[in-house]
């Protein structure tokens, strides 16, 4: 068995979570993680971390701040006028608001204070200044796509079909996974490269 590589094609189930043991996310009841080693489609430890195992091995290892999500940046925690908001529903501490950049991505954002004129919210990412400890196990390399032949074809030179999970997972593998992802979330966060 030869061991992955960069460019490498490979699928990790995974289980992360924080210091103090707390799960934080995991591929558990789903499908497992797919991502091209080396293409910065995950958080850079997580690849390197990867890089050099083989199919079927499992891992443990501990990503430190700077190989995550980085630290926290007190330039992203910024004062917004409360007017600014929308009236409903009323903010609260810890209430997570959706942000749109100048690019059209969506930022999930924090409210962590409130006053009477203005709303204090952090951009950061939530798993930003933490380390991390992952258990990784690979559960494929370099798999060929597979596809189904359809029923009422009679002719071989049509293309096959691919089946609606695989297809899910063949956009998982060609795509960075969440700096422009609409659905981003915290329990996304391992495998979320656009944040930082």
């Amino acid at each position: 068995m030869s061991e992955i590589k960069k460019g490498d094609k490979v699928k990790i189930e995974y289980t992360g979570k924080l210091t103090d043991g707390s799960v934080f996310d995991s591929s558990e009841g789903r499908a497992p993680l797919c991502f091209e080693v080396g293409a910065k489609q995950v958080i850079p430890g997580f690849d390197n971390a990867v890089e050099g195992m083989k199919m079927d091995e499992e891992k443990e290892f501990t990503l430190k701040v700077d190989e995550a999500y980085g630290p926290i940046k007190a330039e992203l925690v910024q004062e917004v006028p409360r007017d600014k908001l929308p009236e409903k529903p009323e903010p609260e501490v810890g209430m997570m608001l959706m942000m749109q950049a100048p690019t059209g991505q969506q930022i999930p954002a924090k409210i962590t204070k409130i006053a009477d004129d203005k709303v204090t919210i952090d951009i950061n990412h939530p798993l930003a200044g933490k380390d991390l400890t992952f258990t990784v196990k690979v559960v494929g390399v370099n798999e060929p796509e597979e596809v189904t032949e359809s029923k009422d074809s009679e002719s071989s030179d049509k293309p096959a079909e691919p089946k609606a999970e695989e297809a899910k997972e063949s956009v998982a593998d060609g795509e960075k996974k969440k700096d422009d992802d609409e659905d981003c979330g915290p329990s996304d966060c391992s495998s979320c490269a656009g944040c930082q």
